[in-house]
Parts: structure tokens; sequence; C-alpha cells
């Protein structure tokens, strides 16, 4: 749905400013003359822009919004809601946050080709990108492994080994530290969820575990020459996962996310919506109950 409100906005641009660009070249300048030879004649004539046809008026009127909004969404920011709990606590449902488009490349907003390098996602940045598997579906989730990287992921913790060549100095796999912060603000299956800060690099974030519930490996994506719990991230290639660690499907599911399917890094929340209420309110669920103005800010 994204990609096709993109497409939108690239026709209406280019079919806007075209109309625009052809009557100012050829139309233009004809109704000019005719305003100028009226007047020599005595007679009334209006303005040339008060002559102009209608479509042409509504293409000089919308093509500097339509541009505006294009070269913001496609290049700059986009606004994205957060519709599912799998980066709890990080983010909730109803959280409308910010994406910087031009963190990871500048690509072009329709086929999405990168034309220009900017960066590279780093451990522990929060990161959109199309689904690998249905590429019109957007999914958020936290870098964890990074091209080379080998992940273990095992009772609940992660170990990485870094990208290395071989030599005397590659490290050896090293745990992701966790330290317990709270337990019962968030319930799943009516199983009070523990909440752990994790550090990944240099990103401190907090993440939620259940109590008893854990994936089995054989339920993982399993990565040729690799163990059920192990993967070798690719080049060009990243693994990835919700903070929401036993209710989210991640690269631990269904394997890597390409460098071409990234969109951007998560940078604010600038507004958040609570859609909690009692059972027997009137109000339709996709109406706001309430403004969470605490949430307002940067992502962790």
């Amino acid at each position: 749905m994204a990609n096709y409100f993109s497409i939108l906005l690239v026709v209406l641009t280019l079919g806007s400013g075209l109309i625009w660009l052809i009557d100012a070249l050829l139309f233009a300048p004809k109704r000019k003359v005719r305003g100028a030879a009226l007047s020599a004649n005595g007679e009334s004539a209006l303005a040339p822009e008060e002559n102009l046809p209608y479509i042409v008026d509504t293409a000089q009127q919308i093509f500097p919004v339509i541009a505006f909004v294009l070269v913001l969404r496609s290049f700059l920011y986009e606004p994205f809601q957060i519709p599912s709990g799998s980066m709890m606590p990080t983010l909730l449902v109803g959280d409308f946050i910010l994406v910087e488009k031009f963190s990871y490349g500048i690509k072009d907003p329709v086929f999405r080709h990168k034309m220009i390098a900017t960066g590279e996602p780093e451990r522990g940045d929060v990161v959109v990108f199309k689904f690998p598997e249905d590429p019109n579906v957007d999914y958020i989730k936290r870098v964890v492994g990074l091209p080379g990287d080998t992940v273990i992921y095992r009772n609940k913790k992660i170990y990485i080994k870094p990208a290395c060549d071989g030599g005397k100095d590659c490290a050896d796999f090293k745990e992701m530290s966790q330290e317990f912060v709270s337990s019962g603000e968030f319930v799943q299956n009516l199983a009070p969820l523990k909440r752990m800060t994790e550090t990944l690099g240099e990103v401190e974030h907090d993440i939620l575990q259940h109590p008893i519930a854990e994936a089995h490996p054989s339920e993982f994506y399993t990565q040729p020459g690799t163990k059920m719990n192990e993967w070798i991230v690719p080049e060009n290639q990243y693994f990835v996962l919700g903070d929401n660690r036993d209710n989210s499907r991640d690269s631990r599911y269904w394997g890597f996310v390409p460098d071409d399917n990234l969109v951007g890094k998560a940078v604010a929340i600038w507004i958040s919506f609570e859609f909690e209420r009692a059972p027997d309110s009137w109000l339709p669920s996709w109406v706001p109950s309430g403004v969470r103005f605490s949430r307002v800010g940067g992502i962790q």
C-alpha cells in the first residue's frame, strides 16, 4: 500500500508539473498576446492568471504541495503507525513514528534503487524494512546481526561473534548482557512479562520476555551449514529481532533482511494514541481514547 501511494505521488507530481510547463511554454504566451491586443483595441482584458483554464489553475495550485510531500516522504522522513506489539516496550500499538529515509541511502521512490549511499545500519538500530516474504508489507525490528556476524539465540539470550577475516585478533562469541528491570507492567496470556535492559554494542534498550513460554529452535529458520539456533549473516543482509522477544516474528523464523529492503531508521515518536477502553464503550475501536504525550520523543 505504501508503494502504491509513492507511485500515486510521483504520477501526480509529474502530471501537474507537465501541465504547468506545457501551459507556460505554449499557451501562456498566446494568452498574453491576446490580452495585449484586446487592451490596444480599448477592450477590457482579464489578467493572464484570471484567464487560466481550470486544469492549468489546478495544476499550478497542487504542484508545489505535491512536490514538497514527494520529496519529504521519499528522501527525508516518512510517518508510520505501529500496528502490533512486537516491539514493546520500545514501541506500543498506537505510536506514530518518523522514519529517517536517508539514513541508509537515497533511493528512488518507485523502484527503490539506491542512488546514493549515505550510511549503513548499526547494531541496535530500530529499522523499517520491506518484509522479504511480502515486499508490500512494512516491518519494524531492531538490528542485531551485521553482515558477517554469527548470531546464536539460546535460552532467551543473544550471543554474537562479530565478522572477522580469520586473523589472531578475531573475537569469540560474546553474550549480550541483560539486566532485570521489573515484572508485571506488561501481560501476555495472563502471564506478567519480565522487562529487561539489554545492551547491543553501544545501545541500551529494554526488551520483554515471557517467564515461561519459549519457541523451540525447531521452529526457527535453519540456515544450511549451521545449527537450528545459529545464523551467519550474509553480505549486505541483516539479522533483526523484535524487542517483545516471545511475541515477534523476526529473523529467527524467516531469515535475513537484504539491504535493498531497508526503508529507513526509526528516529522519533511524534504522537502516541491510546486505544484501550471499557468493554461497554460506544466508541468504535479505531477511535483513540487518549493521547500519551509522555511517549513523544526519540527512540532508543
